[in-house]
């Protein structure tokens, strides 16, 4: 089972840094990085889920050679933040696991959320404009349905939800009622950006491993697409501005993305 997750924010360099979490000689990673067990694949048991980690032997036969430094193991499923169940699920099962959540300008990640489902064939919407103002009529009734039946799966509430992941105060709250503020670090996506080599340690100190580096930081599962229109940035800008301010009051801390 995993003693760390990342469980968001989807576009927020969520795979970078489990890259680099996976490089440390103490962490042996998931099969997979997004196992995506606590939102959409929860009907398939425990066991099918515990499959994806190293075993307790391997990990004893890890801390053996490691000079009994402990080995984690964890995995990065960005859907899990947003998810409405996914917080009580991970607390019934791993209360004491260890949470990063990464937070990115809500502007400049639902337009790059936008691209990626283009990209991958799920968006036909033509514009970001278009899919932006039909998003509310996309997602009416799917959270509440996904909260009546635990086995429905909702395609919109996953692939179409471009403002409503960017509302970070309202999933924090929910993950909050489940966990307490030292299980969950929150990293501003931008500051991971502009120096990945600092938060990279303070991570690694979030979990109690020992300092590492890296030979270099790359990035991953990045891509080129056209900016955003200027007007449209404002507006949404404008959009998550309350947002922000509570999140920002919710956390003690300032985020700049009003500033970009």
């Amino acid at each position: 089972m995993p003693d760390f997750i990342i469980i968001g924010t989807q576009k927020g360099g969520t795979s970078s840094l489990y890259s680099y979490l996976s490089q440390h000689p103490c962490v042996r990673a998931a099969a997979v990085k997004e196992v995506h067990f606590f939102d959409e694949n929860f009907d398939k048991g425990l066991n099918w889920y515990r499959r994806f980690f190293p075993t307790l032997a391997h990990k004893v036969a890890d801390l053996n050679l490691k000079k009994k430094q402990r080995m984690l193991t964890g995995e990065a499923s960005p859907y899990y933040i947003f998810h409405p169940l996914a917080a009580k699920r991970i607390a019934a099962i791993i209360p004491k696991v260890k949470l990063v959540a990464m937070l990115r300008n809500p502007v400049t990640r639902a337009y790059s959320h936008y691209q990626h489902e283009v990209r991958a064939g799920d968006e036909h919407l033509s514009s970001f404009a278009e899919a932006i103002a039909q998003e509310e009529e996309r997602l009416k009734g799917e959270k509440e349905k996904i909260l009546a039946d635990e086995q429905y799966n909702s395609f919109n509430y996953r692939h179409y939800s471009y403002l409503a992941r960017g509302i970070y105060a309202d999933q924090l709250e929910t993950w909050f009622s489940f966990f307490s503020p030292e299980q969950i670090l929150i990293i501003a996506s931008e500051e991971f950006y502009a120096n990945p080599a600092s938060i990279y340690q303070k991570t690694l100190n979030f979990l109690n491993l020992p300092d590492f580096e890296l030979k270099s930081y790359g990035k991953y599962n990045t891509n080129q697409y056209e900016g955003m229109d200027a007007t449209l940035h404002q507006k949404i800008g404008a959009y998550f501005q309350p947002h922000n301010e509570r999140l920002a009051n919710m956390l003690g801390r300032q985020f700049e993305w009003d500033k970009e």
